[in-house]
């Protein structure tokens, strides 16, 4: 069975592998669509490297040609990051693209590769030579192969003061590092930061060379999968700056040294600072969004939207980009130090973020995955909190907290009515205190169960506590409340946020 899920087809490489298997999900999207959506128009093609990407795009590449589609944009060796296709789409303006990924999940061959955006239309032509730049013609039908980073760039360039963040990386006493992953941003690091902001490419770019297996690697940009960058902000000589990416580009992590910013943070504070260093917001903000299960610390600064499995961007693509979140951190910093002189202490990630904190409260936030949970027993704590949820009523005790509500979080457009359901379990306390149930969509094996914690706090004398510490009455209820290791047997989780 092929059941497209919250981002596209994942499955292991192995599935994919099947004879026609990848081939049939292609036409079945084709099959799809209206003919005018494709027929002689422009499609992109690109992915995060990882395994079986380069097989994939022979396979899609035929296809298309096969449905009549005139022209495929592919990435140079098959990479384009999630954020680099949708700048591509927008510029170019293709028909659409498909993105070989999935995102932050292992690759390799036993691993996880995906696609998002019964007969097989497949065009007998050659196999592309997708490692050299050039416009190659079959027919109607064409192929070009770009520069994965150009169009890209240039839109960040319309975005940002390079100039400002150049001044910033050009300082003897400022240092940055990025953490590539060996993932997709790999191939974006040197163009951008060593290229363009004068970087130097020893000193700050780590894993930079995209492999197919992610190095044997989870490129997922966190305080567990990303060590090696932790290990090195929290260590002895730390950098002043620390960033990660995800597989595909879109995902994000931010440090200062000895300090972590949680994803929700990170969004909040972008948003506070955009209009005084960067350009494309001089104007302000047009608007501001969050997923729900994402800290409120966003509300309390009310285009930039941000979730909180650290995805952050802007109305600039349709896509959530990490790079443009390392980019708006740099223009941050660059614009607080931009009048300091050399001998001056400059101001930190960490002074940022507590500036933030002393003006809007600290949001306590922490979110605790348990991953390829089995899939029956994670519905069965599902299913169990519903029916606690349905008996639950305003106003009773859990512990020291007193309940305001609690639901099975659903969504209407108000535009066109739409609506969307189960999107997780939220248990919401009258001081604002919640705890959030989901499970998660986007792995090819079993289920991940997601924990929500989250504390809102406005003494500043408190804002120094651990999170952990500060919300371990919350966690230990959300346990308690869910049965968690009764029903999958865990009594830790894979990541904790």
């Amino acid at each position: 069975m092929q059941k497209t899920g919250t981002s596209g087809l994942r499955k292991k490489v192995k599935v994919f592998q099947q004879e026609n298997y990848l081939a049939n999900w292609i036409q079945a999207l084709f099959n799809s669509l209206p003919p005018e959506d494709y027929v002689g128009g422009t499609l992109v093609l690109g992915g995060d490297g990882r395994y079986f990407n380069k097989d994939a795009a022979q396979i899609i590449t035929k296809i298309a040609a096969g449905n009549g589609v005139g022209k495929i944009l592919v990435g140079r060796n098959g990479l384009l990051s999630t954020p680099a296709v949708s700048a591509v789409i927008r510029k170019r303006q293709a028909n659409g693209g498909f993105i070989m990924s999935a995102s932050h999940n292992p690759g390799g061959p036993d691993n996880d590769w995906g696609i998002k955006i019964s007969e097989i239309k497949t065009a007998d032509i050659p196999d592309v030579d997708l490692s050299s730049l050039g416009v190659v013609s079959y027919g109607d039908f064409t192929v070009e192969v770009i520069d994965p980073v150009l169009d890209y760039l240039e839109l960040m360039e319309n975005v940002f003061d390079f100039q400002l963040i150049k001044g910033l990386l050009s300082r003897p006493d400022f240092r940055f590092v990025f953490d590539a992953m060996h993932a997709v941003t790999g191939a974006y690091a040197d163009p951008i930061f060593v290229e363009k902001l004068g970087a130097d490419p020893v000193d700050y770019i780590l894993n930079g060379v995209p492999l197919e297996d992610f190095g044997n690697g989870h490129p997922d940009p966190n305080l567990t999968y990303a060590k090696e960058l932790v290990f090195t902000m929290f260590g002895s000589g730390a950098p002043d700056f620390g960033a990660a990416s995800d597989g595909d580009g879109d995902r994000n992590m931010i440090l200062g040294r000895r300090f972590f910013v949680t994803p929700s943070d990170s969004v909040a504070i972008i948003a506070a600072n955009a209009q005084a260093a960067i350009p494309y917001f001089q104007s302000g903000p047009k608007g501001l969004a969050r997923s729900m299960p994402t800290s409120g610390a966003l509300d309390r600064k009310l285009s930039i939207c941000g979730e909180e499995s650290f995805g952050t961007g802007s109305d600039h693509i349709r896509e959530k980009d990490g790079i443009w979140a390392v980019l708006a951190w740099l223009s941050i910093l660059a614009h607080r130090n931009k009048e300091k002189k050399a001998g001056e202490r400059l101001v930190s990630v960490e002074d940022v973020a507590r500036e933030h904190w002393a003006t809007y409260g600290r949001n306590f936030f922490s979110r605790y995955d348990y991953e390829e949970c089995e899939s029956e027993s994670a519905n069965k704590m599902m299913e169990h909190l519903r029916d606690v949820i349905t008996k639950s009523k305003p106003g009773e005790k859990y512990g020291n907290y007193t309940l305001q509500f609690a639901d099975d979080f659903s969504y209407t457009d108000p535009v066109d009515g739409s609506t969307v359901s189960k999107q997780g379990l939220r248990f919401v306390f009258t001081d604002g205190s919640r705890i959030i149930f989901r499970l998660s969509g986007t792995g090819s094996a079993g289920a991940t169960i997601r924990i929500y914690i989250e504390q809102f706090e406005s003494d500043a004398s408190k804002h120094d506590l651990d999170a952990q510490i500060a919300l371990k009455p919350l966690i230990d209820l959300a346990l308690s409340v869910s049965k968690l290791k009764d029903f999958t047997g865990r009594d830790k989780p894979t990541v904790i946020t």
